[in-house]
């Protein structure tokens, strides 16, 4: 199994430092617009921030390459315009990151992992390599030498492979954070299940519904009910911040299963563990945590 490694080096200084490609300037007009990156997309430039978001999604079906790549050129580069912009300096202002939209070669993106057993492999194999790929993926950097090439910053791994979970194929996908800022990760799985009765729609859910609320039934009882808020408010408010200041000073936090044994665990090495759950399992630590 081999991952392209890279040390991922950057921080906001000039284009040619960070080997980005530069906005060209002509008459005073920007030759190509580009949107500012957002406060958060900056600091995930920072080595200390270097994050990344791995999806991962089974399917019941093999997965043929090629229709792989076309559904995704429809719908994910599309639908979203960051996975086919890339962060460019803008030598007038100082080099300022900005979104620029590039073009995209899919075969930069999606890569076809090779599997040497196929369906031979063992269920319980099957769950181990996946998880083993999807831990190494954690550990390698996608290439800054990418924004040179105005490659941007994600890519697909395809796994043609039975699991325990009785999916016949996996598809990975690592993001970097700075793409995934502001993005819905239900919105960006929806843009991959248009409806089969329309090709062109994708699927619509029922809008919640609040319950009404009584008015009241005089004004003298509306403007209780307004003050009697606006007192719970400042209570409320005042009660946090005195149980947030004892907490830095004295009290700790209370003992729960999911809570890490020492402050020593922050420092150790972490890696992706695949499991399936059921909804019942969810729910009894759930109630497990709130009682």
């Amino acid at each position: 199994m081999e991952h392209a490694a890279g040390d991922f080096v950057s921080k906001k200084l000039e284009g040619e430092d960070l080997g980005l490609k530069q906005i060209k300037v002509k008459g005073g007009i920007e030759e190509e617009e580009g949107e500012p990156l957002s406060p958060m997309a900056q600091m995930f430039q920072e080595p200390e921030s270097n994050v990344y978001i791995i999806l991962s999604v089974g399917f019941k079906s093999p997965i043929d390459p090629f229709s792989f790549k076309t559904n995704l050129l429809h719908t994910l580069l599309n639908n979203h315009p960051r996975f086919s912009s890339v962060q460019v300096a803008d030598e007038k202002n100082g080099g300022e990151l900005k979104w620029v939209q590039t073009k995209v070669e899919l075969e930069n993106h999606v890569i076809i992992v090779p599997m040497d057993e196929g369906d031979d492999m063992e269920p319980k194999a099957a769950d181990k390599f996946v998880e083993d790929y999807i831990s190494n993926l954690t550990k390698t950097n996608l290439s800054m030498s990418n924004y040179s090439k105005n490659i941007p910053m994600w890519d697909c791994h395809i796994l043609n492979l039975k699991t325990s979970d009785e999916a016949k194929s996996h598809v990975v996908m690592r993001v970097h954070h700075s793409l995934g800022d502001g993005t819905s990760l239900m919105s960006l799985l929806l843009s991959f299940s248009p409806k089969l009765s329309d090709p062109l729609s994708f699927p619509t859910f029922p809008a919640p519904t609040k319950k009404p609320i009584p008015s009241p039934t005089s004004t003298l009882f509306g403007a209780c009910i307004k003050i009697w808020s606006i007192f719970l408010l400042f209570w409320n408010t005042l009660v946090d911040v005195l149980m947030c200041v004892a907490t830095t000073y004295f009290l700790k936090d209370t003992q729960t299963p999911l809570k890490a044994p020492s402050s020593a665990v922050a420092f150790t090495s972490r890696r992706i563990v695949r499991r399936t759950f059921s909804l019942a399992d969810v729910k009894f630590v759930k109630n497990a945590l709130i009682n």
